[in-house]
């Protein structure tokens, strides 16, 4: 195989399969590289609300998706202390259904996606080690190959896609622009013979100091999440012990005003429970000379927003766009990087933010309380919140509902 490319991408789960399918659709020649061998499983929630649905829809993946058997939904159940959200995600992109398949299902099937490209070339089971630089610019990768080869590959850009605890990140030096840490210990699980109420929908609890999310996903399963604070040692040891018994524990504990532990207790686990013990929702410099990061390498947000799929598709979809904007990139870094980190920041720092506040451990207020009240009571204010997840508005178009309805009582 050749050794000189246009783009090295390193990391293919979501955020690096769809940057190598978009660069190489745009005409670059990519070589697409991971650690893993696929199918490969990864701690996720693994949702799509409906908007990147229409992205997955637009690069000609979804068909496969679906076909897994993965069932779709519309609808959002969520409590929020006492008071009960309701309601179906607003259409947007023309599409109405949103998606939570599994990551063995979902990675395999990107990367051959984008690796089926004719200006892609793939290498799974390859572990980059280091960067390669003239002065100070990225030039390529070094690394090791499954048969414990080693190899270097040139380009005149380098992406690091390579998720939350990025290498390329660090090698390449990007600063951290922001950082919010965790209150919070998450835990997931699959369960079998979930039963929900009403139409297929996922369901979202904050009461007290306890959250938890569900989402209908693939293998006729719900992957369920449960947060609490870090803070509780004696929880984190008995789960460490025991963390089914102690996962169905705390839902009862912290849930039981709701039906939610009682449909849970009538599900049979399948798999292990798996746990994250603290981590930080991070953003970080964008791009430099000869280098760039995507996905959960740069930026990292709490899951209980479900926008880090998201991000990753238009992730990709931006840094397409910027580069194809050049003729020639040794030129533009700056340039480059400024564009990219601006478009990003328009779309995705919002909900960046909204992330930061729901990882804090804080009391709902009485106006907080009021609001997600309102946004019960009334449907126009229910699907503007609701539109927030999927980017069918902003959050200040939700204030300016809120402040008419308020206005006409």
């Amino acid at each position: 195989m050749k050794n000189e490319f246009d783009v090295i991408v390193v990391g293919a789960r979501i955020a690096g399969s769809s940057l190598a399918y978009e660069l190489g659709k745009a005409g670059y020649s990519v070589l697409l590289v991971d650690r893993a061998h696929f199918p490969s499983d990864v701690l996720s929630t693994h949702n799509f609300f409906n908007n990147s649905v229409a992205m997955l829809r637009e690069m000609g993946v979804l068909d496969r998706l679906l076909a897994t058997g993965t069932p779709t939904y519309r609808r959002a159940f969520i409590r929020m202390e006492d008071a009960v959200i309701d309601g179906r995600f607003p259409e947007t992109a023309g599409e109405t259904d949103c998606l939570c398949i599994r990551r063995t299902y979902l990675d395999q099937a990107l990367f051959e996606h984008a690796a089926a490209h004719p200006n892609v070339t793939a290498r799974e089971g390859f572990r980059a080690t280091g960067l390669l630089r003239e002065g100070d610019t990225v030039v390529g990768i070094g690394g090791v190959g499954s048969n414990d080869e080693a190899a270097a590959y040139r380009a005149k850009l380098v992406v690091g896609a390579d998720g939350r605890r990025s290498k390329v990140r660090e090698w390449a030096g990007s600063a951290r622009k922001m950082a919010v840490p965790t209150d919070f210990a998450s835990y997931v699980g699959y369960f079998e013979g979930f039963r929900q109420e009403g139409e297929s929908c996922t369901e979202f609890y904050k009461i007290g100091e306890y959250l938890a999310i569900v989402f209908p996903t693939s293998d006729n399963l719900h992957v369920v999440g449960l947060m609490f604070p870090l803070e509780w040692n004696d929880w984190i040891s008995r789960f460490n012990r025991d963390a089914e018994a102690s996962f169905r524990e705390l839902i009862g504990k912290g849930f039981a005003a709701t039906s939610f532990p009682e449909r849970l207790e009538e599900a049979k686990l399948v798999g292990p429970i798996r746990g994250l013990q603290g981590y930080d929702n991070d953003w970080h410099e964008e791009m430099g000379r000869g280098w760039a990061l995507t996905g959960d390498a740069l930026a990292f947000k709490d899951p209980a927003v479900g926008q880090g799929q998201h991000d990753a598709l238009y992730g990709a979809r931006v840094l397409t766009k910027v580069l194809a904007g050049r003729p020639s990139w040794d030129s533009h870094w700056e340039s480059m990087a400024s564009e990219y980190a601006g478009e990003l920041e328009r779309k995705l720092l919002s909900r960046y933010h909204m992330a930061c506040q729901f990882t804090k451990n804080r009391p709902t207020g009485p106006e907080q309380s009021a609001a997600n009240h309102l946004i019960a009571s009334v449907p126009e204010a229910t699907g503007a919140f609701l539109g927030i997840y999927n980017h069918a508005n902003e959050p200040q178009d939700l204030e300016r509902v809120i402040m008419s309805i308020i206005g006409k009582q």
